[in-house]
């Protein structure tokens, strides 16, 4: 297969929160449920405010992507809660798997493993944000009454894992709009957006609902209705 070149500007990170390097550091053959992956883990060094922050990404890689153009790649962020612990409050770990068994049937694609847990905020902050919720807040109040953003999560470590496994262009997996123009200003070419909608449960439905209408996911409102009529609206 030839490589197709694809040459874009890259944007600089936001002051006060600068990538300072990532570099590829380990490769290996990683058997999952849905199949053979190639785990390719980065260590990304940051700046947040004056601290040096290292964090270590990983790409989980199907099949031959170098070169290949609208490859499909899911950029998804760390979450302990539901992927180690089983919570029901979020689709992470759905959204994770249903990318992951996706990626497979098509034959090829790629999974960006972001460490950045709670949108960003990190593991403490998110707990904080569900006590709130637990009172009644939906995720973007309890996230505000924190003093935090809705949404503090960064790519530009994205794009250097995206030069190394050599894919000049993207169709992002994600309901996530603000996903996609991030990326797109980053300089990294998404040719389309594949969605990845799971099914809810009474404890996600609120929490989805609020992505839909405050935060403009691309979620039909369809799927959630059933459940919504059963927890009276935005449980979280």
């Amino acid at each position: 297969m030839n490589l197709v070149v694809m040459e874009s500007p890259r944007m600089s990170p936001a002051p006060g929160t600068e990538r300072k390097s990532c570099r590829w550091v380990a490769s290996a053959p990683l058997p999952t449920r849905f199949g053979t992956f190639t785990a390719h883990v980065f260590r990304a060094v940051e700046l947040e405010g004056d601290t040096e922050v290292e964090k270590e990404h990983v790409a989980l890689v199907f099949g031959e992507v170098a070169g290949v153009r609208g490859l499909p790649a899911r950029v998804h962020s760390e979450c302990i809660t539901s992927e180690v612990f089983g919570s029901l409050k979020c689709d992470c770990k759905d959204q994770l798997d249903a990318a992951m068994a996706d990626i497979a049937r098509r034959g090829a694609g790629v999974v960006f493993y972001m460490r950045q847990e709670g949108r960003g905020i990190g593991l403490a902050n998110k707990i904080r944000a569900y006590a709130l919720q637990a009172e009644g807040h939906d995720t973007v109040d309890a996230n505000r009454m924190l003093g935090l953003p809705d949404d503090q999560r960064r790519y530009d470590a994205v794009v250097e894992m995206l030069d190394h496994l050599e894919v000049p262009s993207l169709r992002l997996m994600t309901n996530n709009p603000l996903k996609v123009s991030s990326l797109e200003r980053l300089g990294v070419e998404v040719e389309g957006r594949l969605p990845v909608v799971c099914t809810p449960n009474p404890h996600s439905a609120g929490y989805l609902e609020t992505k839909r209408i405050r935060m403009a996911h691309h979620l039909p409102a369809r799927v959630l209705e059933p459940l919504r009529r059963v927890v009276g609206g935005d449980a979280e």
